[in-house]
């Protein structure tokens, strides 16, 4: 039967062969959910904004997901586990709206402007599992009205990050600007954990691992026992 295949793509980043020890655990995972959903699978592995931090680099989405013509793009981070029983959330989401895997109040992190102030949600992004279709792309478009130093002052990282050693102000930087992104162009917004809870998966399910304030040894070490935990090793 003929029907119109929906362009999709799932990105990711790894910058100077980014903790090899890890990719060779997530990425086989990563690349089965793009061929179980549809999706090309796109690492992002060359600097163009070599002035800001790297985590940065994840807007190059912005003009990429135009360039290639995609209808949804997901972005997820290269330490992060996708279980194989994922469904596909582009055949559930509505196209005008974008969704993380959940959000934090963001007021605790960042210093609110105009956009913020008149949005009056206040979605802090936890972009590391990131949804949004061609209508929203500007959740990605990079910051075209503050300099990186104004942008790094309205971060405020939390106790648990600012101790953890692994993050400070400047690694927040993709968060505070997808944030800025949902209020400035007032784009609905959807948490997948939610999502799940309503669909019957009770804490978000089995789907996800994710661990962004250990360092990679203790990473390694989670991920392995993740995986043997949902029978995959």
């Amino acid at each position: 039967m003929w029907q119109n295949k929906v362009k999709k793509a799932i990105f990711t980043l790894n910058i100077d062969n980014y903790a090899p020890e890890i990719t060779e655990l997530t990425y086989p995972l990563l690349r089965a959910y793009a061929s179980k959903i549809g999706a090309e699978f796109v690492v992002i592995n060359r600097r163009k904004f070599l002035d800001y931090p790297v985590v940065y680099e994840k807007l190059q989405i912005y003009e990429l997901a135009q360039e290639m013509g995609n209808e949804w793009n997901i972005y997820i981070d290269s330490d992060a586990l996708i279980h194989p029983d994922l469904m596909d959330f582009t055949v559930i989401l509505p196209r005008d709206t974008v969704a993380h895997h959940g959000s934090d109040f963001a007021s605790i992190r960042w210093r609110y402007d105009r956009f913020f102030r008149r949005d009056g949600r206040h979605i802090g992004s936890g972009n590391w599992f990131a949804i949004a279709s061609d209508w929203c792309v500007e959740l990605w478009k990079p910051l075209d009205d503050l300099t990186i130093a104004e942008a790094v002052d309205n971060i405020f990282p939390t106790v648990d990050e600012r101790v953890s050693g692994v993050i400070n102000k400047d690694h927040l930087i993709d968060d505070y600007t997808l944030s800025r992104n949902i209020a400035k162009y007032g784009l609905k917004f959807a948490s997948i954990r939610k999502l799940l809870d309503s669909l019957g998966f009770p804490g978000g399910g089995p789907f996800f691992w994710h661990q962004y304030l250990l360092p990679i040894e203790q990473k390694v070490i989670g991920i392995k026992k993740q995986l043997a935990d949902w029978r995959l090793t």
